[in-house]
């Protein structure tokens, strides 16, 4: 019989180099184990509502709304939801043509842009064009988009921060490109050398790999760490210099856990620097209803804008955008309240704000509960959580237990974030599913878990890990940065 088109191997081998650690291996096992009655507590992914986040009030009445609009029209509507919520509901089913069951422009709601749009320009100090903006299944969905348009052919090369997110390296291998690593320094607080950039640019091309792009996380996923005003403007000159288009991934500008680098855009930073370079470097944001206080990951809402790409390359993106129609309605909708949330004098305002600032006071608590707790462990060493909502530690593994991984056929940190899943239930990603310097290993968690639960957590982790530290015969001692 002959092959047929879905056997495997006759599929896309770009599908089968496409790798996404944070539900591979370590979550396929936890799955299992969940099935099997062990209680997991799935640390793998910044979810933070199947952490236990409560969602904010104000976006889901909003939403259920805009679902439900018959209750809009029920006399009693005012009774169980406040004004506002009420106006807004109203407001966003008149952007549409047929409510939330109805397709929307490709691009999204204009009226929802066109929120984006001020939002980005009280932000930044400078207008934004509602044209240049497309709302998106999430984050993920424009960065597909982009590096869809960006790579051409397998010599086209994208820079990407190591540890990287591996929606990066799965998307550059499914669209035929070449990622091109640039190492961030974990004895500098995972800080950017501009020096390594110049350097993987150079090795790059002498293999033959045209540099198209640069991304940049900030804050950063997985290490956490904040980019400075100085820092940013090294790397807006050098994708001047090399003519790179700028992808800043920014999905966790609300999380920041720290006062000395508060979050700056990529924008913002580039328009203060003025000509040539706001005028002619190509710069693409990505922003997210998924994370900061909201964290609404389900829901699907994003949006990418665009500074200084030529009108028919932005017909093109529209036209790769188009295909799938219409972004989902109601991610729009939590994007609106998002980027348009209750103001000062609004009935909604003082629960939005008490709800908003207990969450982000939480996780900074947590950001330091967790960093200390690793560093209390014998063989690890943490950077503290600037932003983002994870902390990447670095596990000092003993030659045997090196010795051992290698004999059950496991990269060693799997082995380890493997034992440390049976032993504890704890549900992480090793750190060799984000890239990182040969014989370093890490393992990435989120700080997400409720802050009461945080202690025992840490606890269980720290009675694991110096457990195993005995086991394979470390003399290594305690760790500290």
């Amino acid at each position: 019989m002959s092959a047929k088109a879905l056997d495997y191997d006759q599929i896309n081998e770009n599908v089968k180099k496409a790798q996404y650690a944070v539900r591979g291996e370590l979550y396929l096992r936890a799955s299992e184990l969940q099935k099997e009655g062990k209680k997991i507590i799935f640390t793998n992914v910044g979810n933070p509502h199947a952490l236990g986040q409560k969602p904010l009030t104000f976006p889901r009445q909003v939403v259920a709304l805009c679902q439900a609009p018959f209750l809009l029209d029920d006399p009693n509507v005012g009774l169980i939801f406040p004004a506002d919520a009420i106006a807004k509901a109203k407001l966003y089913l008149s952007y549409t043509s047929g409510g939330l069951g109805a397709y929307s422009d490709s691009r999204g709601l204009p009226g929802i842009r066109k929120e984006v749009a001020e939002f980005i320009g009280r932000r930044d100090g400078y207008p934004s064009d509602p044209e240049l903006i497309y709302l998106t299944d999430g984050a993920s969905k424009g960065v597909m988009q982009i590096l869809q348009t960006v790579i051409r052919c397998q010599g086209d090369g994208i820079l990407v921060p190591v540890p990287q997110y591996p929606l990066y390296s799965a998307a550059i291998s499914l669209f035929g490109g070449s990622l091109v690593p640039y190492y961030l320094e974990e004895n500098a607080n995972w800080g950017l050398d501009i020096n390594n950039l110049r350097q993987s640019v150079a090795e790059a091309r002498y293999k033959g790999i045209t540099v198209r792009a640069m991304v940049i996380i900030n804050p950063g996923n997985p290490t956490g760490q904040c980019l400075s005003i100085d820092n940013l403007k090294e790397i807006l000159k050098f994708c001047y210099q090399e003519n790179l288009v700028l992808l800043g991934d920014e999905v966790y500008q609300q999380n920041v856990y720290q006062d000395e680098r508060p979050f700056i855009s990529s924008r913002k930073v580039m328009l203060d620097m003025g000509p040539p370079i706001s005028k002619e470097l190509q710069l693409i944001s990505f922003h997210t209803v998924s994370k900061g206080f909201l964290g609404e990951c389900g829901q699907r809402g994003g949006y990418f804008e665009m500074t200084n790409i030529p009108p028919e390359s932005v017909d093109e993106i529209y036209k790769v955008a188009s295909i799938s129609l219409s972004p989902n309605v109601p991610g729009q909708i939590f994007m609106g309240c998002m980027v348009s949330p209750p103001q000062p004098g609004d009935i909604s305002y003082d629960q939005f704000i008490r709800e908003s600032k207990g969450i982000l006071e939480s996780l900074r608590k947590r950001a330091h509960m967790m960093t200390d707790g690793f560093n209390s462990c014998k063989n690890v060493v943490c950077n503290f959580t600037e932003g983002a909502m994870y902390s990447f530690p670095q596990i000092k593994l003993p030659p045997k237990a090196i010795e051992a991984a290698k004999s059950a056929g496991k990269v060693p940190d799997v082995f380890y974030c493997l034992k440390l899943l049976e032993a504890t239930g704890i549900s992480t990603v090793p750190g060799s599913g984000f890239g990182q310097k040969e014989g370093v290993f890490h393992l990435r968690t989120t700080i997400l878990p409720a802050e009461g639960d945080m202690p025992a957590i840490m606890e269980s982790f720290k009675k694991f890990n110096d457990a195993f530290m005995d086991q394979y015969g470390n003399n290594i001692g305690y760790s500290r940065m």
